[in-house]
């Protein structure tokens, strides 16, 4: 696989993007960070353990690619799972941002839950790809539209536990 963005630059990135949130969160109190399972997994666990904050974690899972799709299917999303962020400023944490459907359908449900405020991180972001507006207040990087796994996102469940992200090759 070709290496699109090192693992030194990844955590380069993710070191400026948690000082960024953590100036900007300072004044905002308690804060939520919502994790989007389970290719959040890896930016998550990277951004959290470098901001010094008071903060709750919460973990949701939705998917739209299943097994071998290299397309988005139907959205699915466990709602056993949401955290209670009544009052709480929230943070919506993703792998990447493609159609944006999957966030902007997260942020709707959100919103309906009472939080304080929301905002979205993403660590990828594909330009030219959303079907509806969604502007993340926290990017790590844009990537041209080809289909990458590594540091937590998959192809089939493989490729996860790459330290880096890696542009899948076509069959």
């Amino acid at each position: 696989m070709d290496i699109l963005i090192p693992a030194e630059q990844i955590h380069e990135r993710v070191t400026a993007m948690a000082q960024q949130i953590a100036d900007d969160y300072r004044a905002r109190r308690p804060v939520t960070i919502i994790g989007v399972l389970n290719g959040s997994l890896m930016f998550l666990a990277d951004l959290v353990r470098q901001l010094d904050l008071p903060l709750r974690i919460g973990l949701i899972q939705a998917s739209s690619y299943r097994g071998a799709a290299t397309e988005p299917g139907e959205l699915r999303v466990d709602p056993t799972l949401w955290p209670d962020v009544r009052g709480r400023h929230v943070l919506l944490l993703d792998d990447i941002l493609d159609t944006g459907l999957t966030l902007s359908r997260l942020m709707r449900h959100l919103d309906g839950l009472g939080c304080a405020s929301l905002r979205v991180g993403v660590l990828l972001r594909k330009r030219g790809r959303q079907r509806v507006p969604c502007e993340p207040e926290y990017c790590g990087f844009d990537i041209p539209d080809v289909f990458v796994v590594a540091y937590g996102l998959d192809y089939n469940d493989e490729y996860r536990h790459l330290p880096y992200i890696a542009v899948l090759p076509a069959p």
